[in-house]
């Protein structure tokens, strides 16, 4: 067929030309009975999965979407469809997509190129799911949106009403491109929605980065020294479900601030050339390249475990890897033990790509509710504001407050939770600068 992937990974591929290409369509049940289940979990976006049903605003749009193909990205694109919006999808990362959900979308309709180890057929996925003009993008990590103003400039700029970006890793890239005047159309920095990242990558990372390793190693983390790269959002959270199943824990940074909140919060601080000594599991988280490097592997003990929970594999140099090693083998799932010219053996897990989505399933549908909210909702202030003929700046816009009040107050009330309000005594004290002791 002419859309079959060039250079496909060998095995079963169940595609119909021009619409889907995924593993295998007969896993479309197991995949339903999995976003049923996170739809139970999901109460912001199917509250707005309700109400946008009965009007729906994206009728005559066309999104593309490139983001981990989970149960809970499958509720998000569910919400998008309710609504009136024509979707495709292609997976963000080459080990991330459950093929099985991949199965279900396609069985239902959906165009999405998508499976698990699509490593060589990566862009090819994504340039299929923007073969029907789009007017609208959904990024996590900017690949999406990068291939869109690469290779389809007229596109970029003469057609796509705008995007939005899920990630930190992706805003940076996006930013550049805005600064250097490349940037052809708005795009709304969900990340970093307050909504977003203090929940999404603090609690959502944390107790999913943990679970990938569980799963790939089952290895006791009480006692260990575990080495958390980066101490911002993700890592910080990484670290504190860590120090929670009694590892210590210890951070590298770069950054004065993080450094000083990673020790208050009851980490050591340490230079990865200092931690990579002392180490028994390793996790980056930083979004950056070669945080861990050839010297670092040298100096590892002997059964340290690697593994990566930033959006790129790149921030564990492999090629380096290989370079002071003797031999690999694969000893489970998502777990490779490399034997290094010294003698001592190294387990990469994931190969070096996101541990929690590779070898495990990501975030839990409770935290990714509130993340996925900011995606439909932000793509809903495109739609309105392109309805209305308001012309965006081709930027990285950062989201309104009330939008995360709205969200945070909808979860709130889904959890049975209420709040104190100021009365209007106090909203006056709070007003007037003439207000003294």
């Amino acid at each position: 067929m002419g859309n079959t992937p060039p250079k496909a990974a060998q095995g079963k591929f169940d595609e119909v030309e021009g619409k889907y290409c995924v593993r295998d369509i007969a896993l479309a049940e197991e995949g339903r009975l999995l976003i049923d289940w996170a739809e139970s979990r999901m109460p912001v976006l199917m509250s707005l999965k309700k109400k946008y049903s009965e009007t729906k605003p994206f009728k005559g749009y066309k999104i593309a979407g490139c983001l981990h193909v989970t149960k809970e990205t499958a509720v998000l694109i569910r919400t998008f469809q309710a609504a009136g919006a024509e979707v495709s999808w292609s997976g963000c990362n080459p080990l991330s997509t459950n093929d099985a959900v991949a199965a279900a979308l396609a069985a239902d309709g959906l165009s999405i190129y998508a499976w698990y180890g699509n490593m060589e057929d990566f862009y090819w996925c994504i340039e299929r799911s923007i073969d029907n003009p789009p007017h609208l993008t959904l990024d996590d990590g900017c690949d999406l949106i990068n291939t869109v103003h690469e290779k389809y400039i007229a596109l970029a700029q003469n057609f796509v009403v705008g995007g939005t970006e899920e990630t930190t890793t992706g805003i940076q890239r996006l930013r550049a491109r805005a600064e250097a005047g490349k940037l052809y159309y708005p795009v709304y920095a969900v990340n970093d929605a307050e909504t977003k990242w203090d929940f999404d990558n603090v609690f959502g990372t944390g107790q999913s980065t943990l679970d990938g390793i569980l799963r790939a190693t089952s290895v006791l983390l009480a006692g260990k020294n575990i080495v958390v790269a980066g101490h911002g959002h993700c890592g910080s959270g990484v670290a504190k479900r860590a120090k929670g199943m009694g590892a210590n824990t210890i951070c590298t940074e770069i950054k004065a601030t993080a450094a000083i909140k990673a020790i208050l919060d009851g980490n050591e601080i340490m230079t990865m050339d200092q931690a990579a000594k002392v180490g028994d599991i390793f996790i980056t988280a930083t979004g950056v390249k070669d945080i861990i490097r050839k010297n670092h592997f040298e100096s590892m003990k002997d059964g340290a475990i690697v593994c990566n929970t930033g959006h790129y594999d790149a921030e564990i140099n492999i090629p380096e890897l290989e370079s002071v090693s003797v031999s690999k083998r694969q000893v489970r799932p998502n777990c490779e033990e490399y034997t290094l010219k010294n003698g001592n053996k190294i387990f990469l897990l994931a190969q070096g790509r996101l541990v929690n989505l590779a070898a495990a399933e990501g975030h839990p549908s409770e935290v990714m509710d509130m993340s996925f909210a900011n995606q439909f909702m932000s793509h809903l202030r495109l739609v309105e504001a392109h309805k209305s003929g308001t012309k965006l700046p081709n930027e990285v816009i950062d989201l309104p407050v009330e939008q995360d009040e709205f969200i945070a107050e909808t979860k709130l009330a889904s959890m049975g939770i209420g709040m104190d309000k100021l009365t209007p005594e106090q909203i006056a004290y709070i007003s007037d600068y003439n207000a003294g002791t």
